[in-house]
């Protein structure tokens, strides 16, 4: 084992659900706000970019979806993984969404503050009430159609609890897995097109990752597409939407309403607009789901150099079969693994077994060998051309 004082250091940038730390035995890591050399780093919300994340990190876990606030380019460049658990919130994300259908359908919030403002003591209280609840009458959910753009882990449990509630739910996801297909309900129409999908939808509901790609995707112009006096429901990220836009479509009465969990200064003063603060994944249950799964991840990749889970490696494992493992990352280029198993040859090393996967420019390889692997050939492995990081781990007690 490489760490300090015979134990993995791991620093903690945000508070992480003590279920989430539990899963780290105690024997072999320690956890802390500070630390100089720490080998991982387990993080929430914390803005990574502008801070100096040392050389020593072998790796770096989100407790949540997005890593948008970690640099991931610039670890993978350094052979660094980075770990999300993706699906751990998405029952947390779920119930708001469906709370956000009921209230826009609905229009709870605008009755509510309609109430609020009566005053208690007038003598026409109950005439009042009456009166003005005329102006809040809503729309029912079954029959409607739900439109779902994005099916993975959240998109599909959405789809399927509106389903329950009797809407009709129609999907777009072009980088739908093969997992996330076999988990998606059959009564869900593919649509062809987000255009397509807008044209038909009652409510529209976001479960898209922020990506270079999906940035702005609702713009002025799909907001024109879709249909007149819809809702539309942003529970990903902010910048999926064209906020500006937005606000055009609400006051020409094309968007009934926008209800998301991304408040900022030019929506708060927009009527139609329901704004959340950042609720989605704030439950109880999904803050210790996060930490449980991006823990067991983070372990199992210092205990043992599996990888699942991250947003910038294949998904690597092996079982061990040998007290001694090798687990490098390097590009993805030609004679990557030749040199590889060279370098081993020419140190009298006997490889038992071997597994190596690609993702894009990013390769990953794990070997066990016979025998225990030198500093000196953990050196000379790293000199190679396009080798990120190289690391030997042996089983404890070797």
């Amino acid at each position: 084992m490489e760490p300090n004082m015979n134990k993995y250091q791991i620093q903690l940038l945000n508070n992480i659900s003590s279920h989430g730390l539990a899963r780290l035995p105690t024997d072999r890591y320690t956890t802390g706000k500070q630390f100089e050399h720490p080998d991982a780093i387990l993080v929430r919300s914390h803005d990574m970019h502008s801070m100096a994340i040392p050389a020593s990190v072998k790796a770096i876990g989100r407790a949540g979806a997005g890593t948008n606030n970690i640099p991931v380019a610039e670890m993978s460049k350094r052979g660094v993984p980075v770990f999300n658990a993706p699906g751990a919130n998405a029952n947390a994300v779920k119930e708001l969404v469906l709370a956000a259908l009921l209230i826009g359908a609905r229009n709870l919030v605008p009755a509510i503050r309609f109430v609020e403002q009566l005053a208690p003591d007038a003598a026409d209280f109950e005439a009042r009430v009456e009166d003005g609840k005329k102006q809040f009458a809503g729309i029912e959910l079954p029959q409607r159609t739900l439109g779902v753009i994005g099916l993975g882990a959240i998109g599909a449990l959405v789809a399927e609890t509106a389903l329950k509630l009797g809407m009709k739910v129609v999907g777009y996801d072009p980088e739908i897995t093969v997992d996330a297909a076999w988990r998606l309900p059959s009564a869900v129409r593919k649509a062809q097109s987000i255009e397509d999908l807008l044209r038909h939808a009652d409510f529209v509901t976001l479960h898209v990752p922020l990506l270079p790609a999906t940035r702005g995707l609702v713009d002025a112009k799909r907001l024109a597409a879709m249909k007149h006096h819809a809702i539309l429901l942003n529970f990903a990220r902010d910048a999926i939407v064209d906020e500006d836009a937005v606000v055009a479509a609400l006051r020409s009465g094309r968007l009934r309403g926008y209800l998301c969990d991304f408040p900022s200064p030019r929506l708060q003063p927009v009527p139609g607009v329901l704004a959340l603060p950042h609720l989605g994944a704030s439950t109880a249950e999904a803050e210790e789901n996060c930490a449980v799964m991006v823990a067991e991840q983070v372990r199992e990749f210092l205990d043992n150099g599996n990888v699942s889970n991250a947003v910038n490696f294949p998904s690597v494992e092996m079982g061990r079969e040998s007290a001694w493992r090798v687990a490098i990352a390097n590009a993805n280029v030609p004679n990557m693994l030749g040199q590889i198993s060279t370098a081993m040859a020419m140190a009298g090393l006997n490889i038992h077994n071997m597994v190596n996967k690609s993702r894009g420019e990013m390769a990953y390889t794990i070997v066990d060998v016979d025998s225990p692997v030198s500093q000196a050939v953990i050196g000379e492995i790293a000199t190679i051309e396009g080798v990120l990081s190289v690391r030997s781990i042996p089983t404890p007690g070797h």
